[in-house]
């Protein structure tokens, strides 16, 4: 079959700090293009609209799917949907991710048949029964996927992660994804799953807090495929398992693949394994992004991090002396006042770290969904995307986002602004010397993307489409919250 696979536009964030390549949509691709099927990818962070309507007009797909990883992507994925439908009738379109994995029927609901299917829980092993159901008539059957009619069998998990490959090679501009200066970057998986609960995240409901390793072959074998110099390792946490870091670094080390990675842990992990990540320092692990998330103990038990305040300043301690530049998370809770916003400012401003800001936010398949939503002012999906709040502000509204844009400004003037971009100029010019526009783009384009006026008119848009509210469940039945049941073989 031919199947066209779509991710949407960029996020608000994603203007400025960062644009990944959608690795999973390319691993789907992979999947189904060893099975035989024809597979051309669109990525709307990195094309345009037109570009993508003359893909359909030539290719004239049999199926479209559309990765949903983010909320705030589904009314444009909607409206995808309908004018894929008239372009070409008879086209299967399903969606498919993370985050429209936990609100399926709904979804199915507002698409007035315009979507066929959405497939629930991990994408490789559904793709191509999927695909042979829709060649063979009735997708009611498979694994993991939702239709109008109701629910299929429970979603598929795959037993490992080493295949299928990425089909890279379908993306179009892969020049265009990056991480700060990191420009241009690819992305790679190494683990999956978070064996950890936060409150706040969907990571581990998702996989019902499953956790699968890449053998380091495969993961080695992949690296040196990657003409890209810069790689983001997008594992939930990385290195968890030490001899596991070890084992790739090893692999890296015996092929001389040497490149700069980026990649995201937590904080009592960094001080367990210092070693892993001082080892990664020597292969070029230059960044690193912790989700301290809060500044005190109150904050942490809210999250419930199960890391305590001085675990988070030890590990940045660490970090500082591997040589390891750090990102730092803090989730503003939208009961903060402008004290609290000016204590924030002031840590940001007392510590070289890049101080990150995230809006609490209540989404489909965390705790605090089924604990904050009934409190939500809002159920416009484009707002979920933890840089606008949806719940009651103790602040005016106006007031909060001024306050938050005056704190991300702190990022802007230490690391972003025209002193340091000159005090950048040797990797401005290795990135303009390459043709790599991406991080002196983001450097000034803070004010445009980042302003109170703009998130608040955000608020006042017509809304179609509709987050529903959850169904009431014990949240302490953990199973109930869970995409993907956890196989007994894969417990301890």
């Amino acid at each position: 079959m031919r199947l066209l696979l779509v991710h949407p536009s960029a996020l608000m964030y994603s203007e400025i700090f960062l644009r990944l390549e959608p690795l999973g949509l390319e691993r789907v691709a992979g999947a189904a293009r060893e099975a035989g099927h024809e597979v051309r990818i669109v990525d709307l962070q990195v094309l345009d609209r037109r570009e993508l309507d003359t893909e359909i007009g030539a290719f004239r797909p049999e199926a479209l799917g559309i990765s949903l990883n983010y909320l705030a992507n589904i009314p444009e994925a909607i409206e995808i949907a309908r004018r894929v439908k008239a372009a070409v009738p008879g086209c299967f379109v399903f969606f498919g991710g993370h985050s429209v994995s936990f609100v399926a029927p709904d979804v199915l609901e507002q698409a007035e048949g315009a979507v066929d299917a959405v497939v629930r829980g991990e994408g490789e092993p559904a793709v191509v029964p999927l695909l042979e159901a829709v060649r063979d008539g009735g997708v009611d059957d498979v694994p993991g996927v939702v239709t109008p009619h109701g629910r299929g069998p429970a979603p598929l998990l795959m037993h490992g992660i080493d295949a299928p490959r990425p089909a890279r090679d379908l993306m179009r501009r892969r020049n265009r994804y990056f991480i700060g200066e990191l420009d241009p970057c690819a992305s790679i998986e190494f683990t999956r799953g978070c064996p950890w609960d936060c409150s706040f995240c969907s990571a581990w409901t998702f996989y019902g807090r499953n956790y699968r390793k890449a053998s380091p072959e495969a993961a080695a074998e992949e690296l040196a495929g990657i003409r890209e110099p810069n790689v983001f390792v997008v594992d939930d946490v990385a290195f968890i398992r030490p001899e596991h870091g070890n084992a790739i670094a090893a692999e890296l080390e015996r092929r001389r693949i040497r490149k700069r990675y980026y990649l995201e842990t937590r904080s009592d992990v960094l001080l367990r394994n210092s070693e892993v990540f001082e080892r990664w320092a020597r292969l070029g692990l230059s960044y690193m992004f912790l989700g301290m998330e809060a500044l005190d103990e109150e904050g942490l038990d809210q999250f419930r991090k199960r890391v305590s305040p001085d675990d988070n300043f030890h590990a940045l301690e660490a970090a500082r002396r591997l040589g390891i530049n750090v990102a730092i998370n803090l989730i503003v809770d939208p009961d903060w006042d402008a004290d609290r916003f000016r204590l924030v400012r002031d840590f940001a401003l007392s510590v070289p770290e890049i101080v990150h800001l995230t809006v609490m936010t209540p989404y489909p398949g965390t705790e605090i969904w089924h604990t904050e939503s009934r409190r939500l002012t809002t159920r416009d999906y484009r707002l979920f995307d933890i840089q606008h709040a949806v719940v009651p502000t103790r602040l005016p509204l106006e007031e909060f986002y001024r306050e938050l844009v005056r704190t991300q400004a702190v990022i802007n003037r230490k690391h972003l602004g025209l002193r340091n971009a000159i005090g950048a100029g040797r990797v401005l010019g290795r990135n303009l010397l390459r043709g790599q526009t991406n991080f002196a783009r983001m450097l000034w384009k803070f004010n445009d993307v980042y302003n109170p006026r703009r998130q608040l008119a955000d608020h006042r848009r017509p809304v179609r489409y509709e987050l529903p509210l959850p169904q009431p469940i014990d949240v302490g039945d953990r199973q109930q919250l869970y995409i993907h049941a956890r196989p007994s073989r894969d417990r301890g």
